[in-house]
């Protein structure tokens, strides 16, 4: 049996060690080739990672955004008016009410002034002057309208002659002479000796016993120097035959 196997093994040629037997079939390499198509479902990493980024980036800005608008518009319904806080807890009282129409007053005031312009500057009165004062002794002169009229006066004295038991016709000659020279029938004459009005009266404060218009009224200065020719010299023709000799009655 040796031998035999010896010879059938001989006329074999011999076997080549082939070392590490290797598979049939090459690998397939991991890394795809160019231009194929990659797999279904399968996602690069860079493209996840941004992604992961981006939803990150978002949810803050969403946040921040949301944050700011309810600081802005809903600020007013959280924070509370302490003044309308104190209001509330006071009781129905007088004061409670009090407070509350000053609040509601403080309130239009404010709108008010908004709107408020100024269309112009409100006008000053002038302050008249003093009236001026003489200039040497005697009662101040109030300064009046412009002197009456001398015939105005003149009328006056004529119809006021009678009413001293003076005959018009005959005494108005007379009185009409002194008083011309005296004042020119001006109620508002002034000597520098104290004398005033149409009569002269020294000092003219004395014609108050025949009105408290004496500076003013012709008539009363008239009344009151009638008064004083019929009692010192008994008539006016009388009073200018004095004044003829003297220059003053």
């Amino acid at each position: 049996m040796s031998q035999h196997r010896r010879r059938l093994d001989s006329g074999r040629p011999p076997r080549q060690s082939a070392g590490p037997r290797q598979s049939a079939r090459p690998r397939k390499s991991s890394r795809p080739r160019k231009g194929a198509r990659p797999r279904k479902g399968a996602r690069p990493r860079r493209s996840v990672r941004a992604f992961l980024a981006w939803t990150v980036s978002a949810s803050v800005v969403v946040a921040v955004t949301a944050e700011v608008m309810i600081s802005q518009f809903g600020g007013g319904a959280i924070q509370a008016d302490p003044l309308a806080a104190n209001l509330t807890e006071l009781p129905a009282s007088v004061a409670g009410v009090h407070l509350e129409q000053q609040r509601q007053h403080m309130i239009l005031m404010s709108v008010a002034t908004k709107s408020f312009k100024v269309v112009g500057s409100p006008k000053t009165a002038v302050k008249p002057p003093p009236p001026a004062a003489p200039t040497s002794g005697g009662s101040p002169i109030v300064v009046s309208p412009p002197p009456a009229n001398p015939k105005s006066a003149q009328a006056i004295a004529y119809r006021m002659l009678p009413q001293f038991g003076f005959n018009a016709a005959s005494q108005f000659s007379c009185l009409d002479n002194i008083w011309t020279r005296e004042s020119n029938w001006n109620y508002q004459a002034y000597n520098a000796s104290g004398a005033y009005g149409i009569p002269q009266a020294l000092p003219g404060s004395k014609m108050a016993t025949a009105g408290a218009d004496w500076q003013t009224n012709p008539a009363t200065q008239i009344r009151w120097g009638l008064g004083y020719i019929k009692g010192r010299y008994g008539s006016p023709c009388n009073a200018w035959a004095f004044w003829e000799g003297h220059s003053w009655y």
